[in-house]
């Protein structure tokens, strides 16, 4: 194992995840800790907070990607900024291991550990989902399914085959939760949006499906509500297929299933596959001393400490937001637990900052977290929503203004609340913005060419080439 990196010597807190949660609880006690002798760490494979619920608006382009994150560095000057992967927690030995940006791994000693790994995309082990396949949870993924789809509009436009043009053009999502229903609903607007510019389409030639393995769609919301937004989606030009579920993607070639019978419901090919059908708690949970309860959940009590299995809880050890299975005292929650959401995230970091000072530092009372939820709200393009905020139904504008109002608050840092608000103004001037940004794969290219190289071959460039080779 290599040498552990310079760091203070300090008392730490080490809080493993960058996330929500854990920039929420690193801002908070940052100086606290420091005024009081001790030093907060922060450690994050990634530089940056990623606001998860303004994915679906930098799909569709209302948003630009750099402004849905929010830099540790930038906010948390009184704190050490570690980036690199936790493999491993020791709480018995009071150690985290750490993976750094080389592939070498140190050891970082601690007083106090919180843990926000957050959580993963939930997948299933379909045939070929890896390879066509593309999530929903990092800034990364919403910026490349963005330039995927008008890359595939372009590309389709001077396409002369009808089969490699509808396969071009068919933009499927799986998974019919809050996420997907507002980034298929991102996705048709943009889609339209730029096809409308290009004389070459028309809009009937864009095929939209939603497939989603239960009933119903968006179970947050009322059964009536869930109606509504199906048929909505479906005014659209989007297609629903309930009760519907993928069974294979190899070459990308979907093949669905009717979950009622198990008959076969449809084989087409689609270039543009997108998977939000769940999530799962970090893989990092079942890497730790920590009893982890059947979900891979990390098991917390209300105070947000970590149980020691026994009806306890282990000391210097907390954690909070979705890698952790927080009991929902409301008992609103699906099992008894609170789901992993940014509207839980935040308040159980704050209430966990302040147990976490009244028990190391005699500040204050310990204090269960309690939470009873504020409703949710789904964006589904401009102008269009559906939500129930404090329980009132909600849907169209009063929703959409809802939703964006909730999320511009709950953005973290001032200076990133400003940039977003100020683009959608910008937006509502001058339009949605459809500018592709071109060659992400292969951003070498043009340099190569000018150096008498060989430029490389992108995904589509590659499939286009080995159906010519056929």
């Amino acid at each position: 194992m290599a040498n552990t990196p310079h760091l203070s010597p300090k008392p730490r807190v080490l809080i493993v995840g960058g996330g929500y949660a854990g920039l929420t609880v690193a801002r908070k006690l940052q100086k606290l800790v420091k005024d009081r002798g001790g030093v907060v760490t922060v450690v994050d494979p990634r530089p940056y907070m990623t606001y998860q619920p303004f994915l679906p608006e930098v799909v569709g382009g209302h948003i630009e990607a750099r402004h849905a994150v929010v830099d540790l560095r930038t906010h948390l000057k009184h704190a050490e900024v570690v980036q690199g992967k936790v493999t491993r927690v020791s709480h018995e030995n009071r150690t985290a291991t750490v993976e750094g940006e080389d592939g070498a791994e140190f050891e970082i000693p601690y007083q106090d550990v919180v843990m926000t790994a957050g959580a993963n995309t939930r997948t299933f082990p379909i045939e070929g989902l890896a390879e066509a396949g593309i999530g929903l949870k990092t800034i990364e993924e919403a910026l490349a399914l963005r330039n995927q789809i008008l890359e595939r509009i372009e590309t389709a436009a001077l396409m002369t085959d009808p089969a490699q043009r509808a396969r071009a053009l068919t933009f499927v999502l799986v998974g019919g939760g809050f996420a997907g229903v507002e980034t298929i609903a991102e996705m048709e607007e943009l889609i339209r949006t730029a096809i409308s510019k290009n004389t070459r389409l028309a809009q009937s030639d864009a095929r939209i499906v939603l497939v989603e393995a239960m009933g119903r769609i968006m179970p947050e919301v009322s059964a009536e509500q869930a109606t509504e937004v199906v048929a909505h989606l479906e005014s659209r030009g989007i297609e629903v297929l309930l009760n519907t579920s993928l069974s294979s993607a190899v070459d990308n070639e979907l093949k669905l299933i009717n979950m009622t019978d198990k008959s076969d419901a449809g084989t087409f090919f689609a270039d543009t596959l997108v998977w939000t059908a769940g999530v799962a708690a970090s893989g990092l949970a079942r890497q730790t001393d920590f009893p982890v309860e059947e979900r891979g959940r990390i098991e917390v009590t209300p105070t947000l400490q970590i149980a020691d299995g026994a009806g306890g809880v282990l000391e210097g050890a907390w954690g909070c937001g979705d890698v952790c299975a927080v009991p929902d005292l409301t008992g609103d929650g699906p099992g008894g637990m609170c789901v992993p959401n940014a509207q839980h995230a935040g308040r159980q970091a704050k209430q966990l900052v302040a147990n976490l000072l009244a028990v190391r530092f005699g500040e204050g009372a310990v204090e269960e977290y309690y939470h009873k939820s504020l409703g949710t709200v789904a964006g589904m393009g401009v102008g269009k929503g559906v939500g129930n905020p404090l329980g009132v139904q909600l849907k169209g504008i009063p929703a959409w203004l809802a939703h964006r109002g909730y999320h511009a608050m709950a953005l973290p840092m001032l200076e990133r609340k400003s940039r977003v608000v100020s683009g959608w103004i910008q937006e509502l001037i001058w339009g949605v913005d459809t500018t592709q940004v071109k060659n992400l794969e292969t951003p070498r290219n043009a340099f190569l060419e000018a150096a008498g190289g060989e430029p490389a071959l992108g995904r589509f460039a590659k499939q286009a080439k080995q159906l010519t080779s056929k």
